[in-house]
């Protein structure tokens, strides 16, 4: 349990930097996008990324050749899925949440925050962090497909064309 061989550890010390070698090759030939800010499908691949390096790193029964191969196929499937979605507009509904307007001229949507359990905490918290202390003074909160929160104050809203795809905003239905 607490010591098992010598070849265990001295393998553990070979693959280690060798399999971590391979995972900054792989998250570098796709892109930035694997490393930017995650929707759904980015963090289960991320999550899977670090869950095979660990098994690369630590099971004998898996080969530094096949980790790194399963380590590639994330890659590719997380490069292929962004590549979709970006040629496809509508499989990316399939893939990632649409944004939700949470606040819309300073009046608060009770009921997207209930959807998307947010408090009306910390939606004051994301207008304070953007230097507003008014809701009056906000034209839009938007829970990004990524679960951040975006503020766009009444002088900052202009034609609101960015709100276009944001469910519940201009023509975002």
């Amino acid at each position: 349990m607490w010591f098992d061989s010598w070849a265990d550890l001295a393998r553990i010390l070979l693959v280690g930097p060798l399999a971590y070698a391979v995972l900054v090759v792989v998250l570098r030939l796709p892109g930035k996008r694997t490393l930017s800010q995650l929707n759904v499908f980015d963090f289960v691949v991320t999550v899977a990324l670090g869950s095979t390096f660990a098994t690369v790193v630590v099971s004998s029964d898996v080969s530094l050749a096949e980790g790194a191969t399963a380590l590639a196929l994330l890659a590719g499937v997380q490069y292929l899925v962004a590549l979709v979605s970006a040629h496809w507009p509508r499989s990316r509904t399939a893939l990632t949440a649409r944004p939700v307007l949470l606040l819309k001229d300073g009046r608060i949507r009770q009921e997207e925050l209930r959807r998307h359990r947010l408090t009306v905490s910390e939606l004051r918290q994301a207008v304070r962090m953007q230097g507003v202390g008014d809701l009056a003074q906000v034209k839009a909160v938007v829970l990004e497909t990524n679960g951040k929160l975006s503020v766009v104050t009444d002088g900052q809203y202009g034609a609101g064309t960015a709100l276009e795809d944001v469910l519940g905003g201009p023509d975002g239905a």
